[in-house]
């Protein structure tokens, strides 16, 4: 991952970050049901280490979790404290790198990394550092819950980008945006793992007009059974997969514990 160019990437996104959404409150509501019912009996202190615009954070905060968000954007995590205090939240983040969380250790009783954030880290090396870190702030039998796109079927098919989504009026802290599209293009490395991804928003302009807007970020295409190694390796147990069928989120789900 180069730091420059992520931080970059989120840092322009988050002011539009909710515009994915066609109702971004009741998607915060959506996921932190669907997280909280893999979380076990709480209330949990939580690290959300890679918080966004508080997407998940916000949803765990309202339902009686203690949480702390973190992102390697200080721009994102300035506006996820934000949006979770207008919603009567409290959420504490610090602009923070997932691979050295400034967090004192066995501090969590969860690690939540969702959003397909791993993905941002390009090296074995990386991919080390940060589930270490997280091993590191968690105590012994936390859990540790990582969200990731279903890879395994797209390294196979590498296609070109993903779908157009449509947003009607979605709702953020500057209000309704009318009619929001977003797509991204991928470009597929010669290693068949890791790809170049221009995500576009074009959003309503002057008159007729649409306003195009550009970001572009690489990400690595982990299957299943290489985040699976990784995790083992950093000192957790237990591993579990969870599908959107059963979990209810919209992504694969990992869980693992801290080994004792």
């Amino acid at each position: 991952m180069t730091d420059s160019s992520t931080r970059e990437f989120y840092d322009s996104l988050a002011p539009d970050y909710h515009r994915i959404f066609a109702d971004w409150d009741a998607s915060i509501t959506r996921q932190a049901a669907a997280l909280g019912a893999l979380l076990g009996p709480g209330p949990h202190r939580i690290l959300d280490c890679s918080c966004g615009i508080g997407t998940q954070a916000i949803g765990l905060a309202l339902a009686g979790h203690q949480v702390v968000g973190s992102d390697l954007s200080p721009v994102a995590a300035t506006r996820a404290a934000a949006e979770a205090a207008a919603r009567g939240a409290r959420l504490p983040t610090a602009a923070a790198d997932m691979r050295r969380l400034p967090f004192v250790s066995s501090v969590f009783d969860v690690v939540v990394c969702a959003d397909n954030s791993m993905a941002h880290l390009l090296t074995d090396r990386d991919v080390a550092a940060a589930l270490a870190d997280m091993r590191r702030v968690l105590r012994d039998g936390g859990l540790l819950l990582l969200t990731l796109r279903d890879y395994d079927e797209l390294r196979r098919t590498r296609p070109g980008g993903a779908p157009p989504q449509v947003s009607e009026g979605s709702e953020g802290s500057e209000g309704s945006d009318g009619r929001v599209i977003t797509f991204q293009l991928w470009h597929w490395h010669e290693d068949g793992e890791r790809y170049d991804q221009e995500y576009f928003q074009l959003l309503p302009g002057d008159g007729d007009d649409w306003a195009v807007r550009v970001r572009r970020t690489a990400s690595w295409a982990l299957t299943r059974a290489q985040l699976t190694e990784f995790v083992t390796a950093a000192g957790f147990v237990d591993l579990r997969w969870h599908d959107p069928a059963s979990s209810g989120f919209y992504q694969p789900v990992l869980t693992a514990r801290a080994a004792g």
